[in-house]
């Protein structure tokens, strides 16, 4: 990795995720051995490079100056969800099997969404869900044609 990849753009922006854990070691070590992240800071807080991503674990806590009334903590209801990582695959089969392999615990075999992709979900050890989908041709030339004409507005 060259210092030009970690996320301190020196103009515009780069997005990165945020996950509060209740566990660096354990979440790190998920990320790592089933999506093979590269662990760029072992722990507080844990910074991953992950595909063309950044992941940032780390555990919760009180309040803080510039969040004065908030408090960080991990999912407590794995069942409910107002957020997820969604990771868009070429080949859905093959990161089912590698990632299984590895230790991700599916909910579901490979289902298709409306003939539009085909898709499955797991979750990391405090419970995010994780969104693992692969287009279909059909879908992925829609959504060119909805962009090429998003550019020319």
């Amino acid at each position: 990795m060259t210092n030009t990849e970690f996320p301190a753009p020196q103009s515009g922006f780069v997005l990165t995720h945020f996950l509060v854990v209740s566990d660096q070691d354990r979440s790190r070590e998920f990320y790592r051995s089933v999506f093979g992240a590269m662990v760029v800071l072992e722990r507080d807080p844990v910074i991953l490079k992950i595909a063309n991503s950044w992941l940032i674990l780390n555990v919760g806590g009180g309040p803080t100056d510039d969040k004065p009334t908030v408090t960080l903590a991990p999912p407590t209801d794995p069942d409910r969800a107002s957020a997820f990582l969604n990771i868009k695959v070429a080949d859905i089969a093959a990161a089912y099997a590698e990632w299984s392999a590895n230790g991700a615990e599916f909910l579901t075999e490979q289902l298709d969404n409306l003939g539009r992709e085909t898709r499955c979900y797991m979750r990391d050890p405090d419970g995010y869900l994780i969104e693992v989908g692969q287009y279909i041709p059909a879908a992925i030339e829609t959504f060119k044609r909805f962009l090429a004409a998003a550019e020319k507005a």
